[in-house]
């Protein structure tokens, strides 16, 4: 009798006393896209995107927050704990958190933070949100194309990214960033329009506790997520090497994908 490979396995493994291998359950995140701000266009997407990516990797599973309501049910210490990663995805303002530092609690015990591009102009009053997250949102001006340094081409979140990404979006620049204190994954070496020198970050990563956080400051713009929309200043391509770049982020900050996220020394070392 012929057997499948699968079934002879079993048969050789309860022959040992050992059981078949158990696929792990897939991480629980829970996707905010609350505003007390200004108001993104692209939230839609962007929920649409990240309901499509956990579906298609089967490494997590998506639940939102999208109201006051849903925030004040979902969000206090108690529920927060049946989720391993909370993702901003362009929140703004202060937003009705049942309890701000049991928020930052849970993410230090362990837990994985992600944010997308207004998520640094959240919580502008709050310096352990800032903190946390690794900077904070000072302005922005017209969007433009900006040629994006990959710092870390070694890591699953920019390994399929070239050495000079060309981005067209609206960049932020941003105060109380400290380039010591996070891992730089995307920069520029220029100011996005006035093309003045300097150090001006992109994307980066840090551990927090023995949490670990994700943050990109590319998604205002649809195209930049979908590589169907139609109102395209972007490539197909470039919405689709965005969206493994967030596949690759939640996984890391779920501990699915792994690597030194140590700061390094210099802003395009």
């Amino acid at each position: 009798m012929i057997h499948s490979s699968k079934f002879f396995l079993a048969a050789v493994l309860c022959a040992l006393g050992l059981a078949l291998p158990t696929q792990a359950a897939p991480k629980k995140v829970l996707v905010v896209t609350v505003t007390k701000g200004f108001r993104h266009d692209s939230i839609p997407t962007a929920e649409k995107v990240l309901g499509q990516l956990a579906a298609k990797s089967g490494a997590f599973t998506v639940d939102y927050v999208r109201n006051d309501q849903e925030m004040a049910e979902k969000m206090t210490a108690e529920a927060l704990n049946g989720y391993d990663a909370v993702i901003f995805a362009n929140t703004t303002g202060d937003l009705p958190l049942p309890d701000k530092e049991a928020f930052l609690d849970w993410i230090k015990s362990g837990k994985g933070f992600v944010g997308m591009h207004a998520a640094a102009d959240t919580f502008h009053g709050f310096p352990g949100y800032i903190g946390m997250l690794g900077a904070e949102f000072k302005t922005h001006e017209a969007q433009v194309s900006v040629d994006a340094i990959n710092q870390d081409p070694g890591c699953p979140i920019c390994r399929h990214l070239p050495g000079t990404w060309v981005v067209f979006d609206e960049i932020y620049q941003f105060k109380n960033f400290n380039r010591s204190k996070v891992h730089g994954l995307l920069t520029m070496d220029k100011h996005p329009n006035n093309k003045t020198p300097g150090d001006y970050p992109i994307s980066w990563c840090k551990e927090y506790g023995k949490g670990r956080v994700f943050y990109t400051s590319l998604g205002h713009r649809k195209d930049v997520w979908d590589p169907n929309d139609p109102d395209r200043k972007n490539s197909k391509e470039l919405a689709e090497a965005y969206q493994e770049s967030i596949l690759n982020g939640i996984k890391w900050a779920v501990g699915l994908e792994n690597f030194d996220a140590t700061p390094q020394k210099r802003p395009a070392e």
